[in-house]
């Protein structure tokens, strides 16, 4: 058998991502760039995401994030608007839970974004006072059955 020259296989390509741990930047929208949540991921390195300008715009994984950065529902990102097609933008950076509270905090992103849950488990909180759904029995009712 030959004997092996290289540094490891697969398990240490996959530890690659633990430098990114420690505290970075906080990054700014520029003038071409728009904070956004993501709606829904649509598979292909695309997902569909609402601007803070009001407009769902098709959004593209850029190679560099792609399978390094996991984006799912309800994450806020940074895109780039592209010139050329309004309805299109890239995606450019993936804000971790914490820097996203300091957007809100800091007034970059407007009052009404909902942090800290996806989308599909935002909807079900929504309907008031449906929290209370049990019967109360009453001692003599218990004794009956």
């Amino acid at each position: 058998m030959p004997k092996n020259k290289g540094k490891g296989g697969k398990n240490r390509k996959r530890g690659k991502n633990e430098a990114d741990d420690e505290k970075r930047e906080l990054v700014f929208k520029e003038d071409g760039q728009e904070y956004a949540q993501v709606l829904r991921m649509l598979g292909n390195g695309r997902c569909e995401a609402m601007c803070i300008d009001g407009i769902k715009r098709l959004c593209h994984i850029r190679g560099k994030m792609h399978k390094k950065v996991w984006i799912a529902a309800g994450d806020i990102i940074l895109v780039g608007l592209r010139d050329y097609q309004d309805d299109k933008a890239d995606v450019i950076l993936k804000y971790m839970p914490d820097e996203a509270r300091l957007l809100k905090a800091y007034g970059e992103l407007p009052e009404s974004t909902r942090l800290n849950e996806g989308i599909a488990g935002g909807l079900d909180e929504e309907d008031d006072g449906g929290g209370d759904d049990y019967i109360e029995f009453e001692d003599e009712d218990i004794d009956k059955i």
